[in-house]
């Protein structure tokens, strides 16, 4: 049985999210992430798969050993084994990603022309424009904008 779509999440680390394919084979599942391009030499692709298999853990109650990345380009299958490296790298990002969340600041995007020109959030990030700009300032410049305005209507 393939299920697309599937709503995941893991209470435990606070995750939720949504899976491209879940393959049910004898009951167990195996998360298959689809990307459009070819693989990359950071673990980025793997991580986010793993972090799939980690909410699956939760859900099915029952260890997800691997899962399989499908990149576009090369048009193949790649088995990822959810080894306890791999695991702990995700758990690590997973608590970093929280952190962030709670300090409440955004962190600087950096353009890379090599990573960035395929990124399907470019023209959200922006980050050749951006880069080096905090969010909080200028959600204060505008608000300080719109008070500025509205005591000129008053």
């Amino acid at each position: 049985m393939t299920l697309r779509a599937l709503p995941l999440a893991n209470r435990r680390l606070g995750l939720a999210g949504v899976a491209d394919v879940v393959e049910l084979h004898d009951g167990a599942p195996l998360p298959v992430e689809y990307k459009r391009g070819r693989p990359k030499a950071h673990q980025a692709d793997a991580v986010q798969l793993c972090a799939q298999a980690l909410c699956l853990e939760e859900m099915f109650h029952c260890e997800v050993p691997e899962g399989a990345l499908f990149y576009g380009q090369k048009q193949r299958r790649e088995a990822v084994a959810f080894d306890r490296s791999l695991r702990s790298l995700t758990e690590e990002t997973i608590a970093a990603v929280a952190a962030l969340f709670a300090s409440g600041t955004t962190p600087a995007a950096v353009y890379e022309k090599r990573k960035c020109s395929a990124c399907s959030l470019l023209e959200l990030c922006r980050p050749d424009s951006l880069s080096g700009r905090s969010a909080r300032r200028w959600l204060e410049r505008q608000i300080a904008q719109a008070d500025r305005d509205e005591a000129e209507r008053a």
